[in-house]
């Protein structure tokens, strides 16, 4: 059976690893999406901020009229967005590990004072026994 001393030695280590898993987790990022409407004559690319860095339109595409253009343009921007998302979204979501690190923490903190507790009164009882 561990020691109290033990006990907190290896709940200092868990604590410990858990930390630094907690720093090391990082969001994956966005990275640069590019997409072609108008059969490749628009293109829109967003930036790895989720701007719009870049569109290139061939003028051509301004004889179908305005309101082609901006069907395709919209098109083309909605696809450069998705293309992002599907980057992003690839990776599972990730736990807040802060959180879940502080819940831990308060749980063993509790546990150890409520096994100090039970170990004074064993030792108490124990005491009252000898002492009769």
């Amino acid at each position: 059976m561990l020691g109290e001393s033990a006990l907190e030695q290896q709940l200092a280590q868990a604590r410990a690893a858990l930390r630094e898993v907690g720093g090391a987790a990082a969001p994956r990022e966005r990275t640069e999406s590019v997409a072609e409407a108008a059969e490749g004559r628009i293109r829109v690319t967003l930036g790895a901020d989720g701007r719009i860095s870049a569109v290139d339109i061939d003028p051509r595409v301004l004889r179908e009229g305005s309101e082609y253009l901006a069907a395709e343009l919209r098109q083309a921007v909605n696809a450069a967005l998705d293309g992002q998302d599907d980057g992003v979204a690839a990776t599972e979501p990730m736990p807040d590990l802060a959180a879940m690190t502080a819940t831990i923490e308060r749980l063993q903190d509790q546990g150890l004072r409520q096994m100090r507790e039970i170990s004074q009164a064993v030792s108490e009882t124990m005491r009252k026994l000898h002492g009769s």
